[in-house]
């Protein structure tokens, strides 16, 4: 009954919001702004997001924010300098926060001719599907898929001492602390970061139905750095199929170092190896659309192996397995219904006295509508059904709520 009302008052609230914003986005920019005859150009994407509280922290990011409560702004710009080479940037802000770098890259072009290019610096997401759609625009629901925002228990700067201390940090993965490595208490990671790109070399090629990618990067998918923190490097690629209009199946695949040097050396002392200490991802997904309905399926396995520091020792990879089902059907011009169904389970782990999954599993369930008051002026609502299976944080919270998303 609370989030019905809940939701209800959202989309009146919305509703005159949006009307609001609709006069206004009247004489705001609907296009990129093109500058320098048109050899720079600036575009932007801005979202405003108001939902129920989640105390089950469900929809929690890597920035440390709820998905469901979240202004975001982004400011991109792209300047080319010839036919073979452009510099891309791009900065976003979370709730007003302080500037995030998102994306600075360049992007060169061998050959004008031929669908090739090398990206360097701080670079799209070569793993998996929803990386490249993560913009609220490109997203029909509000939430994001499990995979690529629930925080799990895991973190690349602190260790769990034995398999005993993780499985009593299970839900915790929003602020959690170990007794090895960092002593902060801090977020951990999900399967796959949607919110920050890594840095590093991408190499992007296409042939007829065919295009791959691949990537050397500092971070993992789950971890995205900067800077290295364990003298380590990534290798990520991505396969990509179009072999009939509006079919796309893609795979995926990752292996770099997760433990950082620092942690590897609290745990096993300074002469301890890190090769090791891995996380290693694949994916599958596939998208069809025809007439007004669009179908997307997404799986994604994750392995990471961390140190066996004392008994009972975690000696085996922590997996974990996302599976994600999602539809979009338009039912008039403007207006289209949309739902996602998920699982994120985790492989088993031997206790001193019990053997559980090694993090809480988690269901979602998600519905929701989209209208779209003008081409660059989306106005969206939805409801989420969210369960946990064990852990510290044993919940089962149903969240409202809606959001106002305008791009150019």
């Amino acid at each position: 009954m609370r989030v019905r009302v809940v939701t209800r008052r959202l989309a009146s609230i919305l509703v005159v919001v949006a009307n609001a914003a609709a006069v206004r986005a009247q004489g705001l920019p609907s296009e990129p702004i093109a500058l320098a005859d048109g050899r720079v150009t600036v575009s932007g994407d801005v979202s405003a997001t108001f939902g129920s509280p989640d105390p089950g922290f469900f929809n929690y990011t890597d920035y440390e924010h709820s998905a469901l409560r979240l202004v975001r702004i982004d400011v991109a710009a792209a300047a080319k300098a010839g036919p073979h080479f452009s510099l891309l940037g791009e900065v976003r802000s979370e709730n007003i926060d302080t500037l995030q770098a998102y994306a600075l890259f360049a992007r060169i072009r061998p050959w004008t001719g031929r669908d090739f290019d090398i990206q360097v610096g701080r670079i799209p997401p070569t793993f998996g599907a929803f990386g490249r759609r993560a913009y609220a625009n490109d997203n029909p629901l509000i939430g994001y898929p499990l995979a690529y925002q629930y925080l799990t228990s895991l973190r690349p700067d602190a260790l769990p001492a034995n398999a005993d201390e993780l499985l009593q940090k299970r839900s915790l993965g929003w602020l959690v602390r170990y007794s090895v490595g960092a002593p902060s208490v801090d977020r951990g990671v999900p399967l796959v970061s949607a919110f920050r790109w890594d840095s590093g070399v991408q190499v992007h090629a296409g042939a007829g139905i065919f295009s791959a990618a691949a990537a050397v990067t500092a971070g993992t998918v789950s971890n995205p750095l900067f800077s290295d923190d364990n003298s380590g490097r990534q290798f990520a690629g991505r396969l990509e199929a179009r072999p009939i209009a509006g079919l796309i199946a893609g795979t995926s695949f990752a292996r770099g170092r997760f433990v950082s040097d620092a942690a590897v050396r609290s745990a096993l002392g300074e002469a301890a190896p890190s090769d090791d200490f891995r996380q290693t991802a694949w994916g599958a997904d596939a998208e069809y659309s025809h007439g007004y309905y669009l179908v997307r399926f997404e799986t994604i396995v994750s392995a990471w192996r961390i140190p066996a520091i004392r008994a009972p020792a975690i000696d085996e990879p922590l997996r974990a397995v996302s599976t994600s089902l999602e539809g979009r059907y338009k039912i008039v011009p403007g207006l289209y219904a949309a739902a996602r169904v998920e699982h994120l389970g985790f492989s088993d782990l031997v206790g001193s006295t019990s053997t559980l999954p090694w993090d809480a599993p988690v269901n979602r369930v998600e519905v929701g509508t989209g209208y779209s008051i003008q081409r660059n002026l989306l106005l969206k609502i939805s409801y989420q059904h969210n369960t946990r299976d064990g852990g510290v944080l044993q919940r089962v919270e149903n969240l409202g709520a809606g959001q106002l998303v305008f791009w150019f």
